[in-house]
C-alpha cells in the first residue's frame, strides 16, 4: 500500500472517531437535559403532593369542626328540652290545689320513672297534705330554672370541672340530669281567707327512658 492510501485511510479514521466523539457529546447533552428536566418534575410532584396532603388534612380539621360544633348544638337543644321537662312538672305540682288535686297527682305520677314512681305516694304525701288540710287554691308561676350537674358517668372522674351527682340511673335510662327549679305560689286559705305566698325551691332528676323525658328524683331544698 502506497503512503498516499495510508493517509487517506488516516483521515478516514481521524473523521470516523470526531464524529463519534461529537454524538457522544450529544448523547451527554441530552442525557443532562433529561435529568434536568427529571429534577424539576420531581419537585412539582413533591410540592402537589404536599399541597394535596395540606388540602386533605384542612378538609378533616373542617369536619371535626363542624361535627363538635353540631355536637354542642345537639347538647344545648337536649338541655333546654330537660328543663322544659322539669318545669312542666313542677308547674303542676305547684299549681295542685284542693279542686285539681286527684288529675294533678295522677298526671304527676305518669310523669314519673324509677323509685320515685314507686314511692310517689310517699314522695308527695306532704304536699297533697298541705292542700287537702287548707283547702288551698293555688295560682303559681317558674320563676328560674337551671341545670345542675351533668352525669353520664356515675363514678366521680378527677379533675371533673363540674360536680357529677352519684345516683343510680332508673332502669332503661340512658342518661339523667340534676335541674334546679325556683318557683312561686300563691295560695289563698278557703276558711281564713289569707293569701299565702310560698317559695318552692326544688331538686329534680330528668332521665331519658327511650328518648322520653321523665322524673326521676324530687327533692325539697330549704
Amino acid at each position: 500500500m502506497s503512503d498516499q492510501e495510508d493517509a487517506v485511510d488516516e483521515d478516514a479514521k481521524d473523521a470516523e472517531d470526531a464524529e463519534d466523539t461529537t454524538e457522544e457529546d450529544t448523547d451527554a447533552e441530552d442525557y443532562d437535559d433529561e435529568s434536568s428536566e427529571g429534577g424539576v418534575l420531581s419537585n412539582y410532584g413533591i410540592a402537589s403532593t404536599v399541597l394535596g396532603l395540606l388540602s386533605v388534612g384542612a378538609i378533616v380539621l373542617g369536619a371535626l369542626i363542624w361535627s363538635a360544633h353540631r355536637g354542642e348544638a345537639d347538647e344545648r337543644v337536649y338541655l333546654t328540652r330537660v328543663m322544659k321537662s322539669a318545669a312542666d312538672w313542677t308547674d303542676a305540682l305547684i299549681n295542685m290545689n284542693s279542686g285539681n288535686i286527684d288529675a294533678s297527682l295522677r298526671r304527676l305520677h305518669e310523669g314519673t320513672v324509677g323509685q320515685l314512681n314507686t314511692d310517689f305516694e310517699a314522695a308527695v304525701q306532704p304536699y297533697r297534705q298541705v292542700v287537702e288540710k287548707l283547702q288551698t287554691r293555688s295560682t303559681g308561676k317558674i320563676e328560674a330554672v337551671a341545670i345542675e350537674a351533668v352525669h353520664h358517668d356515675l363514678d366521680t372522674q378527677p379533675g371533673s370541672a363540674r360536680p357529677v351527682v352519684t345516683t343510680k340511673l332508673p332502669p332503661f335510662a340512658s342518661r339523667t340530669d340534676s335541674v334546679m327549679v325556683v318557683g312561686t305560689s300563691v295560695s289563698e286559705n278557703a276558711v281564713a281567707g289569707k293569701p299565702t305566698t310560698v317559695h318552692w325551691n326544688l331538686r329534680l332528676d330528668v332521665s331519658d327512658v327511650d328518648g322520653k323525658l321523665m322524673i326521676s328524683r324530687l327533692e325539697s331544698i330549704k
